[in-house]
């Protein structure tokens, strides 16, 4: 179907033995850090004592607080299966329905909550969202590109704004407003979005340059 990608951000292997328990405290560490103090009084230092590794050993494996949050999100994160289907509709409800699948993990949601509130006020926090969410756009966006290679929607869509308009509502809904939201609520905004992008809504004028492009399919996750 897809292949993993070929590059990991720092800390973002998956390795077995010593090194993976390693990881996984740190992860553990981090989210009940960022629960209890929100991402601006989450220190690396208290992450080390609260997993009992030492600091030095963080930062020589993730380098920054920022890339501990990032690995994070992929850890929280659910694979799903894109590229398979013959309808960018069904592709996209499958993307909205793991936001709402997510949201209903009680980790995640955590740690979207503390980054979402600490995003208003650090432009460190910031960044680090926007890099996640970034770095999900891309990876769904998949669906995008094969719409436009069967010609479902017009050429020079981009992917990204079809991404965005598929899960902005609920995320809206979830971690600003919070508001439930369900299945339902996730198929609407598919569906959304699939008529806007059809209608060439989503066009980028000439010239202009789209989202990140992924070098090799990975796979989707949301």
């Amino acid at each position: 179907m897809t292949q993993q990608p070929t590059s990991h951000a720092p800390g973002s292997r998956r390795p077995g033995g010593r090194t993976a328990r390693t990881r996984t405290a740190v992860l553990e560490a981090t989210l009940a850090e960022l629960v209890e103090n929100g991402y601006a009084d989450t220190r690396v230092d208290r992450i080390a004592t609260r997993a009992n590794i030492a600091a030095t050993t963080i930062y020589r494996r993730w380098g920054s607080l920022e890339n501990i949050v990032v690995d994070l999100a992929d850890e929280l994160a659910v694979t799903i299966g894109l590229g398979e289907s013959a309808s960018l509709e069904d592709d996209l409800r499958t993307v909205a329905r793991a936001v709402v699948t997510l949201n209903e993990d009680p980790a995640h949601r955590a740690w979207l909550q503390a980054m979402v509130s600490a995003a208003t006020r650090s432009p460190s926090a910031r960044t680090a969202l926007s890099s996640v969410l970034a770095h999900r756009r891309d990876i769904c966006s998949v669906a995008v590109r094969d719409a436009i290679a069967r010609g479902e929607v017009p050429a020079g869509t981009d992917p990204h704004e079809v991404i965005r308009a598929t899960v902005a509502p609920l995320y809206l809904r979830m971690y600003i407003n919070g508001e439930p939201v369900g299945p339902a609520d996730a198929d609407r905004a598919a569906t959304a979005a699939t008529l806007a992008a059809r209608a060439g809504l989503y066009v980028l004028p000439p010239g202009s340059a789209t989202g990140p492009a992924t070098p090799e399919a990975p796979t989707p996750e949301a």
